[in-house]
């Protein structure tokens, strides 16, 4: 399931965020320190050293952001999410086909984390450079992602994926995983369009009756499938 979520942060956020990164100055590192095998060898950009104090100071904002998201909520139901990291493309800088690794280990407390659900927050302008997509392989073909600073796509972090070499200017986004309290895709997919749907009967002055007993499969499916 690949979502669009938009306007995640707000222009004051956005500003908040872009001003701390570029101060980060010696806080930006080769990428590669933190890739997997499979990654490292296709990886080529940078990011902020993630126990920075520049670092977790955009994560606060960014995760305070993501609390008051009810989109966000709905289509990840996340348990726990990895502190946000942030990187930067320049030009020529690409990351190559991979797939995310499937346990990372958390930086500020060393627990386990599964990544059910990959996210990218795009932090700079469409316009301000060119190439830089993200590309996700699903059963349905290849998808090509470039959105506006501030919004976010989520999609399975099963999925292969590519961010294409930069041509132009610098690409600068946010990226992190999730560990949902429904570890598979599709049982997500169908409690986020169960959740869309009641979200459209409380708008409309559906039957109430019919309206409980959706919202009760809703909340009988999510307690069946949880891992909590």
């Amino acid at each position: 399931m690949l979502v669009r979520i938009p306007q995640v942060l707000n222009a004051q956020q956005l500003a908040a965020v872009r001003a701390l990164l570029a101060q980060g100055g010696g806080a930006w590192v080769d990428g590669r320190a933190t890739a997997g095998y499979q990654g490292a060898p296709v990886k080529f950009n940078q990011q902020i050293d993630e126990r920075s104090a520049v670092a977790q100071q955009c994560q606060r904002i960014v995760l305070t952001a993501l609390e008051r998201n009810p989109l966000f909520i709905s289509a990840t139901l996340p348990n726990i999410v990895y502190p946000p990291m942030f990187n930067r493309y320049a030009e020529g800088m690409g990351f190559g086909a991979h797939v995310d690794g499937s346990v990372r280990l958390h930086p500020h407390n060393g627990s386990k984390l599964r990544t059910d659900v990959s996210a990218t927050l795009f932090l700079a302008d469409e316009d301000d450079y060119d190439g830089g997509q993200l590309q996700v392989e699903d059963s349905y073909g290849m998808h090509a992602v470039k959105l506006a600073a501030g919004d976010m796509v989520i999609y399975p972090a099963t999925s292969l994926h590519q961010v294409t070499p930069v041509t132009r200017g610098v690409r600068l986004a946010c990226f992190f995983w999730i560990q949902s309290l429904i570890r598979d895709d599709g049982q997500r997919a169908l409690l986020f369009d169960m959740d869309n749907a009641i979200q459209t009967l409380n708008q409309g002055g559906a039957d109430e009756g019919a309206r409980r007993k959706l919202i009760g499969c809703y909340h009988n499916l999510l307690r069946q499938w949880s891992e909590t």
